[in-house]
């Protein structure tokens, strides 16, 4: 099977030609998110301080990222795909979600992950969601090299509109 694979110029996903193995840390790193654990074991839980003011702020990001991930979702329909590599026939879209961030989906989950430590006072979840960033980071950087070969507009599109969160990354 994969000497088909290799004959008509496809590798196997384990080979990540199309940034597979991006895809499979985002989701160790959701997984963590919401059902790692929240302190070290055998030590006591650490307080946030301020606890309903965190929850309120957490509420109001799940909410945010929530909207902005849908939006995203939502505009670019049947074109979704878990990899960084484009599809063949698509195009570039800059309307919509798209319009605020270049990434809705990915600063949609940051946002709404955010606001899901916050709420639930989850110190080593906040760590999660470091790490949740800098792979999504990753992964967006090398999906715009890849979009950047594939649609030349890319370059004035990036330096118009943010990555991640909208009017800040």
């Amino acid at each position: 099977m994969s000497s088909d694979l290799t004959a008509v110029g496809c590798k196997p996903w384990w080979k990540g030609a199309r940034g597979e193995w991006f895809v499979v840390v985002q989701i160790v790193f959701m997984g963590l998110v919401f059902l790692g654990p929240r302190t070290v074991a055998g030590q006591p839980a650490w307080r946030f301080p301020f606890p309903q003011v965190c929850m309120l702020v957490g509420g109001a990001l799940m909410v945010m990222g929530g909207v902005l991930f849908v939006a995203g979702l939502v505009r670019i329909g049947r074109r979704l795909t878990p990899l960084p590599y484009p599809k063949d026939k698509t195009e570039l879209i800059q309307t919509g979600a798209f319009a605020l961030v270049r990434h809705p989906m990915y600063g949609g989950g940051l946002i709404f992950c955010l606001g899901w430590a916050l709420y639930i006072h989850g110190w080593l979840t906040l760590g999660y969601v470091v790490g949740l960033f800098v792979s999504l980071d990753m992964k967006a950087r090398r999906e715009e090299k890849w979009l950047t070969e594939k649609f030349p507009e890319y370059v004035a599109y990036r330096q118009r509109v943010r990555k991640f969160i909208p009017f800040v990354y």
